[in-house]
């Protein structure tokens, strides 16, 4: 049986080289755009299945269901078994029919925030948030892998760009979508929609998506483009393990690791707990505070983008320098919304560079350079090893901010305070940590 669900999830044998160059051109041009849209408007969209539990939050600890601290260990079982299985699906991606392999983990991830809707028990909670965790997981490595099948290494800065609007996108549907969802139908909504948008979601990918190119008998896309790519990607050097092993030797990735893991720090920490803190802290309603988080994941669409033409374009896809510019637009964003003037115009700009910063920053951190500097045939598995270090580094945000934000809230009667302070401190000092590691990598460059 289990030799059956491999058979089923393995990539194609290769067929026959197609010989009619014109048919070859057409082809790539009609697939690699239904493999662009698959990878990242259906990411963007399950990625609404991994954010829900931060738009009820709120309801959730108002209604007495969950306390801060609860819902602290929920978030963090979601990181936690996403960054085991980032690395497990990362090196398994690699050897994947992209079709079977993503539409299976949307579908079931879907069904995990469905049962989400209807629990109310700490345990279950737990246990299907964990699952949830673990299907989400199979996402990025799997859309790095079809985008490095479909797209050359020349365009690989900005085909990432363009992919890494996918958490923007996902980002802005929850924050306003489901957030005004569950400002107007209650907390449990909060989990069924997303659950329904996922279903849609697995769909659409199945019809979109295509394994290899040379499962469809079309060349290596490097070769199709013309493009160099490094002796050491063709099989008959080395097996595919043994170039996924290889990735551990590099002294980079494991600075990437960890300057990964305290950018996630940040990043959840806004996604998981900014909607809390405009709400308590700001006095702003549900869906002004979605609105507002919303604003961010608009610039984060444009930093994306900006970060790999800027990156391939001004620098000669050199990811360092893009790195260092993008860090401190996020910390001075950070600085603004929590210390800067208490007007709105200034809360929005500093959503708007704190949404700009980090997104770029977590497009290079948080994959491209890995990608950049390890084979290209190992893409899911530099993916997996970046984001085992980058979740355990949210889970333990996740944690840590609950515990911090529970000790600061004092109730009496039925108003709750709060104080957010060391929790702000943890998350500025995260981002500062991040840019200091990445900058370390100066001299870095990809591989040819």
């Amino acid at each position: 049986m289990t030799g059956g669900i491999l058979k089923f999830f393995a990539t194609g044998t290769n067929v026959p080289p197609l010989g009619d160059r014109a048919q070859i051109d057409i082809l790539f041009k009609k697939y690699r755009l239904r493999v662009m849209l698959a990878i990242t408007l259906g990411y963007g969209l399950i990625y609404t299945c991994r954010l829900a539990l931060g738009v009820v939050k709120k309801p959730l600890i108002d209604s007495g269901v969950y306390s801060p601290s609860d819902l602290g260990l929920i978030g963090s079982a979601l990181f936690y078994t996403y960054a085991i299985g980032k690395l497990t699906n990362g090196f398994l991606a690699d050897h994947a029919n992209m079709k079977r392999f993503l539409a299976f983990a949307f579908l079931a991830t879907a069904l995990c925030n469905l049962a989400m809707g209807f629990t109310t028990a700490l345990w279950a909670a737990v246990l299907l948030w964990g699952l949830n965790g673990w299907f989400q997981s199979f996402g990025a490595p799997g859309g790095v892998v079809a985008m490095t099948a479909w797209f050359s290494n020349k365009e690989r800065g900005r085909a990432y760009g363009i992919w890494s609007t996918a958490h923007s996108i996902g980002e802005g549907l929850t924050f306003l979508v489901v957030g005004a969802a569950v400002a107007a139908w209650g907390w449990r909504i909060g989990f069924w929609g997303p659950g329904l948008i996922g279903m849609v979601t697995a769909a659409g990918v199945w019809m979109l998506l295509q394994d290899r190119p040379q499962t469809l008998g079309l060349p290596n896309v490097n070769d199709w483009k013309h493009d160099r790519y490094q002796e050491a990607e063709k099989p008959h050097l080395k097996s595919v393990l043994a170039l996924q092993l290889s990735i551990l030797k590099i002294p980079a990735i494991w600075v990437l690791c960890l300057a990964s893991a305290s950018t996630y720090v940040t990043r959840y920490a806004i996604n998981s707990w900014g909607i809390l803190y405009l709400q308590e802290e700001r006095g702003f309603s549900l869906p002004m505070a979605g609105t507002l988080l919303m604003t961010s994941t608009l610039a984060g669409i444009v930093g994306a983008v900006a970060f790999g033409f800027i990156s391939d374009k001004l620098f000669d896809a050199r990811r360092p320098p893009a790195n260092l510019l993008f860090g401190i637009l996020e910390l001075i964003g950070l600085l603004l919304i929590f210390f800067g003037p208490t007007s709105m115009p200034a809360l929005i700009a500093g959503m708007l560079l704190f949404g700009m910063g980090l997104t770029g920053l977590v497009t290079s951190l948080g994959g491209l350079f890995a990608v950049d500097i390890a084979p290209n045939r190992v893409a899911g598995a530099a993916m997996g090893v970046i984001g085992i270090f980058s979740y355990i580094g949210a889970g333990i945000q996740e944690q840590i901010s609950g515990a911090l934000i529970q000790k600061g809230m004092i109730v009496a009667g039925d108003v709750r305070t709060y104080d957010f302070g060391p929790a702000i401190w943890f998350w500025i000092g995260s981002s500062v940590l991040s840019i200091l590691l990445a900058t370390s990598l100066w001299r870095t460059r990809r591989r040819d």
